[in-house]
């Protein structure tokens, strides 16, 4: 998840009753609305295809964990395990802001609904480095921007955040689905529902989530682990995330701790669930056809355009930039003017600073710039 609270989470719910039509006629069925499937093959995060692809090292500064901490696309590899080249989301800390990174791979496109999301992670009860009792992060999720507090249209699903030394005040190894309604970070109130499991994941674990009807169910290695439903089921599109950061510091002790979080591939099916047994057979179709890559979601008959049109047409700075609109969608890279609020209204009082040029870094809509991580500042007209 991306909020840097501690959380207030709800009970469980595993809600049963309602069937998912699980799709029967093989992997290969779902391919008819479209897959993206990647396996992580890159050099680098610099590497080209990387963000040709729809993926976007995370760059920019703020919550969620320790205050003051870098997120680097350095902290992204792609090293090769076990035979097969993976993705490698590296963090650090030595118990300051300043010397903790954390790190972050996420979709550009906000486009992922219903349907089968499925990633096979390596989660680290240890560090590679220092230290061991860190309160890390270990997570994979899909996520909207809030555009504005207990905003009833915000979806998240946490599909693993495992927390191999507890925090948010466990103290032991824990794992957590959480399927989101809603949320206000000031004061924090959280709306959601979770499922637990409190035992240590160290190593590879097959990691899948089925959206359809009504409900969300999370599975781990097969075997499903929760079933999320009524309100908290997800209102909007979503992008796919991972991310690795450290809760805190407080039981840091030593120097440096480094803690490594690997990936081995991402498979999506649009509008098809599959069991994580058809999960297994497709990428090993895609594997052993040499196919490293796949992207035919946009080619799926209804699906929304690749990205949500912009509003304002685009800009190259103050003198051309459209005043930022409430009720706009913005896509990364689209400059608007804005003078903030003084106090995160935007029909209240203005804050004095005068316009500022921003510039959104993702999909963005109804959330007013100077007041949310989704648009970077890029100074005073």
């Amino acid at each position: 998840m991306e909020i840097d609270k501690l959380r207030s989470i709800a009970a469980v719910a595993l809600l049963a009753g309602a069937s998912l039509a699980v799709a029967t006629a093989g992997p290969a069925a779902a391919a008819d609305c479209g897959q993206l499937f990647d396996d992580f093959s890159y050099a680098s995060s610099s590497d080209a295809a990387l963000t040709s692809h729809g993926w976007v090292p995370r760059s920019y500064a703020g919550g969620p964990g320790v205050p003051g901490a870098t997120w680097s696309p350095a902290n992204i590899t792609f090293p090769t395990a076990d035979g097969q080249k993976v993705m490698q989301l590296t963090s650090y800390t030595d118990g300051t802001g300043a010397g903790t990174g954390h790190a972050e791979l996420y979709s550009s496109q906000k486009r992922y609904f219903e349907g089968t999301y499925a990633s096979r992670v390596k989660f680290s009860d240890a560090p590679t480095g220092g230290t061991d009792g860190d309160h890390v992060n270990q997570t994979f999720f899909t996520i909207t921007p809030l555009a504005y507090d207990l905003d009833p249209t915000y979806s998240e699903l946490d599909i693993s955040e495992y927390l191999p030394n507890g925090g948010w005040g466990e103290t032991g190894p824990i794992n957590y689905q959480t399927t989101w309604y809603t949320y206000r970070n000031e004061p924090w109130f959280a709306d959601n529902v979770h499922s637990e499991q409190r035992s240590s994941l160290n190593g590879w674990h097959d990691l899948v989530a089925q959206v359809a009807g009504g409900h969300v169910r999370y599975f781990i290695d097969g075997v499903q682990v929760g079933d999320h439903s009524g309100k908290f089921y997800p209102r909007q599109t979503m992008t796919i995330n991972w991310n690795q950061w450290f809760i805190d510091t407080a039981t840091h002790s030593g120097g440096r701790a480094t803690y490594v979080q690997q990936v081995d591939y991402l498979l999506h099916a649009k509008n098809a669930v599959l069991s994580p047994a058809q999960v297994t057979s497709q990428v090993g179709s895609y594997r052993s056809g040499g196919q490293a890559f796949n992207d035919t979601i946009a080619d799926c008959p209804g699906t929304p355009p690749t990205d949500p049109p912009s509003d304002p047409p685009p800009a190259t700075g103050c003198g051309d930039a459209q005043a930022w609109n409430h009720g706009s969608v913005y896509t990364g890279g689209n400059l608007v003017v804005h003078e903030r609020s003084r106090n995160g209204d935007p029909s209240g009082p203005k804050s004095g600073d005068g316009l500022h040029l921003w510039k959104a870094r993702y999909w963005t809509q109804g959330s007013e710039p100077g007041w949310t991580q989704q648009w970077e500042d890029l100074g005073r007209c």
